[in-house]
């Protein structure tokens, strides 16, 4: 497709970078791949519901004026602007926070990005349990839900800052509607130190092992990781899978991951209608299945808390998914 040849000046990608970046959070490396697109492409514009700061556009707002949008608290009418650009042939980003952007403004993402197909990409800021401190009100843990159940959308969930501005610099290019979840907080966990082939819809193997696949996504990579250790040292071999790309789900790497005898998946997000419901979905399709372990937020909005207490009450932390991972196998097992 024509879109394959849109380029792009790369980002230096060196584990100094990975480490810097990480420290800048999703929102700030947002901002910074955001500098890279008007070279690339001068039909990018940048649209912002009061959040030019948050977002990490400050410097885009300043170097890039005429291709910034301040659309003040009204993020509906964000939305039916960005459509409007979009179909007079240009490209916007639209930010806000993923909790707003997926259930405030999700009539005008049904109609615009959904039916018109229109080529919005829209970023959802702190998605999961990072905004956390601020209440219900602003933690994202639908937003998978939602997106993925509208038509034509495409649900992409980095696992960390890296693949934060590799997902930008090519939602930038990929011809139709986009949802971007960012998830973390600044001094985030680097998976990847060096550069690597970043592709839509296709999932990256991590680590490989013969009893268990963990198939995770965004800051849930990290996580994963560090409890396969955990379980490595319980003589539990575990697989892990960044799926970044949650809608279209990587069929192949699903099928992957159904070799081996127990399959996990672990999300910020609920355990409802996310990147596990997705991964069941494929799985009921085939037929000889192993057992699927979905873990994530349970069915319940919890306390405001800071984002590390958060994730250790839904039982987000490498300890805990090590430790319902090894009492799941143990029970496949017997």
């Amino acid at each position: 497709p024509q879109w394959r040849n849109w380029r792009c000046k790369m980002p230096n990608y060196t584990s100094a970078n990975a480490k810097l970046w990480a420290r800048m959070g999703s929102c700030g490396v947002f901002g910074l791949a955001a500098m890279e697109l008007p070279a690339s492409d001068e039909r990018v514009r940048m649209l912002t519901a009061d959040l030019c700061t948050f977002s990490g556009l400050t410097r885009f707002s300043v170097q890039f004026p005429d291709k910034f949008f301040n659309m003040g608290i009204a993020e509906q009418n964000m939305l039916g602007v960005a459509a409007g650009l979009a179909h007079e042939g240009l490209i916007p980003f639209v930010t806000t926070y993923a909790s707003f952007a997926s259930m405030r403004i999700v009539d005008q993402v049904r109609v615009c990005m959904g039916y018109m197909q229109l080529p919005i990409k829209l970023v959802g800021l702190t998605a999961g349990l990072s905004s956390g401190i601020l209440g219900p009100t602003h933690m994202a843990i639908e937003d998978i839900a939602v997106m993925r159940a509208i038509p034509h959308v495409t649900v992409l969930s980095p696992a960390d800052c890296m693949e934060t501005i590799k997902v930008t610099l090519a939602a930038a290019q990929y011809p139709g509607p986009v949802y971007i979840r960012c998830t973390g907080s600044m001094g985030a966990p680097v998976v990847y130190n060096e550069d690597y082939e970043f592709q839509i819809g296709k999932a990256i193997t991590l680590r490989t092992g013969r009893d268990i696949s963990i198939i995770a996504t965004g800051t849930m990579v990290s996580v994963a990781l560090d409890a396969a250790s955990l379980l490595a040292e319980r003589d539990i071999d575990c697989s892990v899978v960044n799926m970044h790309t949650i809608k279209p789900v990587d069929k192949k790497a699903v099928q992957e991951a159904a070799a081996h005898k127990l399959v996990v998946s672990v999300e910020e997000h609920s355990r409802i209608g996310g990147l596990g419901g997705a991964i069941a979905e494929e799985m009921a399709a085939q037929t000889d299945q192993p057992p699927l372990l979905v873990l994530g937020i349970d069915d319940e909005y919890p306390h405001a808390g800071s984002y590390a207490h958060l994730l250790e009450k839904c039982g987000l932390t490498p300890e805990a998914i090590a430790t319902q991972i090894e009492k799941k196998w143990i029970s496949i097992m017997v």
